[in-house]
C-alpha cells in the first residue's frame, strides 16, 4: 500500500513560548510542492495567536473527508455512465464532547450540489452512489466520526 507524507513546520521566532503567547501559524508542505498556510482555529486559540486566513486542522479534516467522498462519487458515477459536470460540497463538521468527555469532531455532514449533462440519475440512484462512495472512502473508513450526506432537497 502507498505511504503518504506531509511536512509540518513551525518556529517560535521571538515569541515568549513559556507564557503561551506564541503564534500557532505554521506551514504544511506536501510532496508535490504545495505549501498551505495553517494555524489553530480561532475558536480554539483566540486571535492574534491564531491566523483566521489559514487552514486549521478541523477544517482540513472536514475537507479531506469531503474530497475523498467526492472522488469516489465521481468515479462510481462515471462507471455507471452518468456524466457529472459539477460537484460542489458545502461540508460542515460539528465539534462536541464524545462519550469519554473529550472534544472531538462528532459529525461531518456533506451537502453536495450535483450537476449532470444529459440524463440525470434519480434521487434513489444518487443516494446509492453516495452510499457506495462512503463505503469506499478510505478516510471515512478510518475515523469514528459520523459522516453522512444531507438529505436531498
Amino acid at each position: 500500500m502507498a505511504t503518504h507524507t506531509a511536512t509540518i513546520s513551525w518556529s517560535a521566532g521571538a515569541a515568549d513560548f513559556a507564557s503561551g503567547r506564541y503564534s500557532r501559524a505554521h506551514v504544511w508542505r506536501f510532496d508535490g510542492g504545495v505549501e498551505v498556510a495553517a494555524s489553530s482555529s480561532p475558536s480554539v486559540v483566540p486571535l492574534p495567536l491564531s491566523v483566521e486566513a489559514a487552514v486549521d486542522p478541523e477544517e482540513a479534516f472536514v475537507a479531506a473527508l469531503s474530497s475523498c467522498h467526492m472522488l469516489w462519487f465521481l468515479s462510481l458515477a462515471a462507471e455507471a455512465g452518468w456524466v457529472v459536470t459539477g460537484y460542489e460540497d458545502r461540508a460542515e463538521g460539528r465539534m462536541g464532547r464524545n462519550p469519554e468527555g473529550r472534544l472531538a469532531m462528532l459529525e461531518v455532514v456533506l451537502a453536495p450540489d450535483l450537476r449532470f449533462h444529459g440524463a440525470s440519475p434519480s434521487a434513489a440512484e444518487i443516494d446509492a452512489l453516495h452510499h457506495a462512495a462512503h463505503d469506499r472512502c478510505f478516510l471515512a473508513n478510518s475515523v469514528t466520526t459520523e459522516v453522512r450526506v444531507a438529505a436531498l432537497a
